[in-house]
C-alpha cells in the first residue's frame, strides 16, 4: 500500500511541481552559474548504489561532501530559501516514481559515509528504501552524527506503518525538521 500510495503522490507532486521547479531553475541559474539540477550517487535499498536529484543549492564546483561538511559560503542566496522550504527536494519525487525512494524512510547517505552506512546495516536499516523525510529529519537530527541516526532510523524499520507514514509526511509538510545543515 505504502509504494502505492507513493506512486499516486509522486505523479501527483510531479505534475504540480514542475512549473515551480522550473521557476526555481531559472532562479538557481540567476544566482550562480551552473546546471540548476544537482544529481549525486547515493546509497539506496540493500546498500544498492542510484542517482539522487535535487535542484542545486550550492555553488558550483562546491566538493561532492557530505552537507555537515560542507561550508556555510558553499550555499548560494536563493539556496538558502530552497533549504528552508524543502523545494530542493521536489526532483527526487521522480526518485520516489521509480522506486529508488519513498516518500518516508531514512535520508539516503553518500557511499563515502562509511560509518553510517554500517551502523545502518547493523540496524537492518538498508533493507528499506530511503526517503525524502523520515524520523530523524522530523527530529532535527542530522548526518554528523551517524550512530544517532541510525538509531532513529532503526525505529522506522520496527513501525513503518500507514499511520508512522502519514504522520511523518504532515510533519514534513507542516515544517518539521530542518534536513542536513552545512558547516559553519
Amino acid at each position: 500500500m505504502k509504494r502505492l500510495l507513493d506512486i499516486v503522490f509522486s505523479i501527483t507532486g510531479l505534475v504540480v511541481g514542475v512549473p515551480v521547479m522550473l521557476v526555481c531553475a531559472v532562479l538557481i541559474r540567476l544566482d550562480s552559474p551552473g546546471n540548476p539540477l544537482f544529481a549525486q550517487i547515493r546509497v539506496g535499498r540493500n546498500g544498492r548504489l542510484f542517482v539522487c536529484y535535487k535542484l542545486r543549492t550550492m555553488r558550483a564546483g562546491t566538493p561532492n561532501v557530505a552537507t555537515h561538511e560542507a561550508s556555510r559560503a558553499s550555499v548560494t542566496r536563493i539556496g538558502q530559501v530552497l533549504r528552508k522550504t524543502k523545494l530542493d527536494e521536489l526532483p527526487q519525487l521522480w526518485n520516489v516514481l521509480v522506486g529508488e525512494m519513498s516518500l518516508v524512510g531514512p535520508r539516503p547517505c553518500l557511499p563515502s559515509q562509511v560509518a553510517l552506512i554500517e551502523a545502518r546495516r547493523a540496524r537492518g536499516v538498508l533493507a528499506l528504501r530511503p526517503g525524502i523525510t523520515g524520523i530523524a529529519q522530523v527530529a532535527g537530527v542530522d548526518m554528523s552524527d551517524p550512530e544517532r541516526l541510525a538509531v532513529l532510523d532503526a525505529r522506522y524499520v520496527g513501525d513503518h506503518s500507514l499511520v508512522t507514514y502519514f504522520t511523518l509526511l504532515f510533519r514534513t509538510v507542516f515544517g518539521a525538521g530542518r534536513g542536513d545543515r552545512v558547516a559553519s
